[in-house]
Formats: structure tokens, C-alpha cells, sequence
């Protein structure tokens, strides 16, 4: 008897919103108090999104014509395979599970338990001499009850896990308009706010001011990859999935820019940036209260619950297929890469990230995790970029479903941003840096174990 496999139950839109609901969780609410704090200026925070966007749909658009090449579970590690080798696809899956999508559940799970607590006003507990791990108990363990519960969602079926996801994000996306429709209508906003320019940072210390801002504007794009990883799951893929990165990534380029032209016509950019120095405050929830009291603020909090809530079901969904195509290829634990009989789902690969994810969220705090994800997320987001130019060198005549726009030279582009980057964190938080690196090459030993084991049939 044949092992299950995963089926093609996902089409066009679905697999459109799937991409919407990867990306849009905390970051558009939470990140434009640090952005407003390093950059100081309206119009810099307004093109920090823009420019985020365009690359992360220059990042979508690469990755686009090589998921249409070679359509697969596991996304990136389908593609990185074949261009650059066993090894480096091995360690592009150890990085998701150590560091990357690991650590995005972590992190999302993180914002949907500070926004549960400061919503039900839930007490904070405390175990002083274990550190990090012991604070924000209350917060931990509820994101530790999310983790578990959305994973044993999406181990019962990828129907349900999406059909959940769709349904949400439509009821995402309609609050997001109302609240900028309120903006707009409310009587504490001001057009002069967009003119504002308290000390904007210039020459060199803008550059750097611009990529620290740049940091927490992909945390909130970051996802628009995660629809690849559905790869053998998506009908069509070969047209679909360059459709859904295209669309998915464009439509959130603007609901972001919508929600942040709201916020700074509400609040003035100074006091955006003081919300970044208040413990436990959420800049959208701040700018909720002032458009209509405590009413606009639960009403916001409750837009960031759903948002994390589907924003990590989506990722705990699609990213669990990369576990799974890298223990298929024979480096990890069979088991993992091996389809339930019942409910034809990764569910072992699933039950690993959460393991993972859960550990990251006990080992650090929001602003850590994102900040060391982002990093070890672009090392990769560059070598897909550039896998397009290697495999357009290497094999021109094989036929592409879908060809990225203004090739070489947005390929180029977006992997010498992603490469400078990369130095840039380096530079300016080595810490985090390192930490990242330290844990994507932790899996040398693990490729060397696995790739010596002979295969099971």
C-alpha cells in the first residue's frame, strides 16, 4: 500500500487570500512607533512602507517564476535544491525550523497573548532568577495555548486550516477600511500632521535610521513567500501561485498604506514615536482611543487579536510543508516527512515547529524575535532572487509559466538590498546577528548525521 500524499485542494483565490492572511498580522498595528521613532518624519515612514512593499513584491515576483518552474511542498527548499545543492536547501529548512518561520509563530503568538491580556485586563506573573524565561508568564502561556491549538487545527486538515484562514482575512480586511474610513471622518485629525519633521534624522544617519525602520517594515510583509510552500497542494500552481504572490503582496502594499496615512493624520509623528518608549503600548490601539474613546481601542485590539490569530494559523499551515519536504529528502527524521493516513497533512512536521516555535516564544521577546528572523529570513529571500539569474544562466530553455518583470535587473536589485541588508544588521546588531547565524549553520552536525543514513524507502 502507497503512503498518503498530500492532494490539490487549494484554488486561485483561496490561495490569493492564503498570501494576504500570511502577511498581515502585528506589524502594520505594532512597528510604525519604533519606524516614527528612528525616522521622525511623515514621509519617511510613509516611503519606508512603500519601498518595503516593492521589494517584498520584487522578492514575491522572483520567487514567482520558480515556483511556477518547479511547483513542490516545501517551497524555497524545492527550488534551492536544485540550483545550489542538497546542503544549502538543508540548511535554508534548518533555518525555518530554528530560527525563521519557528520564530515568526513565536513571535505572532506573542503579540495576540499581549493584546489578550491588556483586553481582558489579565494579571502578570513573574519567576524571578529564570530571566527571560521566566517573565510575562501570563503572556507565554496563553501564546504557548494558541501554538498548540492552531497546530492541532491544521494537523486535522488543510480544508479546514485554510477555509479558516479565508474566512477571517475577509473580516480582516473590511475592519482595516472601517478604521481607515473613521480616520478620515474624525475630527482630531489634521493634514498638517503629514508636514511635521521633528529632527528627521539626515546624511549617514539617515541611511541607518532607514534600514532600522526598514527592519520593522518587512516584519510586517513578511509571509508573502509562505503560498509557495503549498506548492503540491495548489491547483494549477503553475498559474496560480504567481497570481496569488502578485495580487496577495500588492493588495497588502496598500492596506498598509492606508492604515499608516490614518495614523499620522490622527496622531502627529512625534507623539507616534513616544508611544515606541511606553511599556505595553500598541500605536493603533493609541490612535483608536483618540478617534472614538475606549470603544475604538477594544475595537482595534480585537482587529489585532484576529489579525495575529489568522496571520499565525497561516503560517503554522504553510510552513509546516518545509519540515516535511526536507525530512521527505531524507535529512530529518522520517516520521516527519511523512503524510497522516486520515487527515493527509505533515502532521508530525507540524507537531515539530511547534515545539520549536513554542521554545523560541519562551527564550526572548517580540522586538528579538522579529529582529532575528527578518535577518535569516533575508540571507535566503537574496539566494531566491538570485537562483532566478543562476537558473536563467544555467538552463535558459526550459520553459517558465511565468517570467519576472524587468529581469536582470529587479533580480539584481532585490539581492544586492537583501546582501546589504544583511552587513547593515551585522553592523548594527551583531548580537542578533550572530544568534541567527550560530543557529541556521547548528544544523551541520544534523545534515551530516542524515545524509550518511541511507534513505528510508
Amino acid at each position: 500500500m502507497e503512503d498518503p500524499s498530500l492532494h490539490k485542494t487549494i484554488t486561485r483565490w483561496p490561495a490569493i487570500l492564503l498570501v494576504i492572511s500570511a502577511i498581515i498580522g502585528s506589524g502594520v498595528f505594532k512597528k510604525v512607533a519604533p519606524m516614527a521613532d528612528a525616522l521622525k518624519s511623515p514621509g519617511l515612514i510613509l516611503s519606508c512602507w512603500i519601498i518595503a512593499g516593492l521589494l517584498s513584491l520584487t522578492g514575491a515576483l522572483c520567487t514567482a517564476e520558480l515556483a511556477a518552474m518547479m511547483p513542490g511542498a516545501g517551497g524555497e527548499f524545492v527550488y534551492f535544491r536544485k540550483i545550489y545543492g542538497r546542503f544549502f536547501a538543508f540548511l535554508y529548512g534548518w533555518g525555518n525550523l530554528t530560527v525563521m518561520k519557528s520564530a515568526t509563530i513565536a513571535a505572532l503568538a506573542y503579540i495576540f497573548s499581549e493584546s489578550f491580556q491588556g483586553l481582558f485586563q489579565l494579571p502578570t506573573y513573574k519567576i524571578d532568577g529564570l530571566g527571560t524565561p521566566g517573565d510575562n508568564l501570563t503572556v507565554k502561556l496563553i501564546a504557548s495555548t494558541l501554538i498548540i491549538s492552531l497546530s492541532f487545527v491544521n494537523h486535522r486538515g488543510v480544508v479546514f486550516g485554510e477555509k479558516l484562514s479565508r474566512y477571517l482575512i475577509a473580516a480582516i480586511i473590511v475592519i482595516i477600511l472601517g478604521f481607515c474610513l473613521a480616520a478620515v471622518c474624525s475630527p482630531q485629525g489634521s493634514i498638517q500632521h503629514f508636514a511635521s519633521r521633528p529632527q528627521a534624522p539626515e546624511g549617514w544617519p539617515l541611511v541607518t535610521a532607514f534600514f532600522a525602520a526598514a527592519l520593522s517594515a518587512f516584519w510586517g510583509y513578511e509571509g508573502w513567500n509562505n503560498i509557495g510552500y503549498l506548492g503540491e497542494e495548489v491547483k494549477n500552481p503553475q498559474k496560480n501561485i504567481p497570481l496569488a504572490l502578485g495580487i496577495g503582496t500588492g493588495t497588502v502594499i496598500i492596506l498598509y498604506l492606508m492604515v499608516n496615512a490614518a495614523y499620522i493624520y490622527i496622531m502627529p509623528v512625534g507623539q507616534l514615536a513616544a508611544i515606541h518608549h511606553q511599556a505595553n503600548t500598541i500605536a493603533a490601539v493609541e490612535v483608536a482611543r483618540l478617534i472614538s474613546g475606549t470603544t475604538g481601542a477594544v475595537i482595534l485590539s480585537c482587529l489585532i487579536l484576529l489579525t495575529t490569530f489568522t496571520c499565525t494559523n497561516s503560517t503554522i499551515l504553510m510552513s509546516s510543508r518545509i519540515l516535511y519536504a526536507v525530512a521527505r529528502e531524507g535529512l530529518f527524521f522520517p516520521g516527519a516527512g511523512k503524510v497522516h493516513p486520515k487527515y493527509e497533512t505533515p502532521s508530525q512536521a507540524i507537531i515539530w515547529q511547534s515545539v520549536l516555535s513554542i521554545l523560541l516564544l519562551w527564550s526572548g521577546n517580540f522586538d528579538q524575535l522579529t529582529d532575528l528572523l527578518i535577518f535569516a529570513s533575508f540571507i535566503f529571500y537574496g539566494a531566491t532572487a538570485f537562483g532566478v539569474i543562476v537558473m536563467r544562466y544555467k538552463e535558459p530553455g526550459t520553459h517558465r509559466p511565468y517570467k519576472v518583470t524587468g529581469y536582470p535587473v529587479l533580480p539584481f536589485i532585490f539581492s544586492l538590498f537583501c546582501l546589504t541588508l544583511v552587513v547593515v544588521t551585522i553592523v548594527r546588531q551583531p548580537t542578533q546577528a550572530l544568534t541567527g547565524l550560530a543557529l541556521i549553520f547548528s544544523g551541520v552536525p544534523v545534515y551530516l548525521y542524515f545524509s550518511t543514513r541511507k534513505k528510508e524507502p
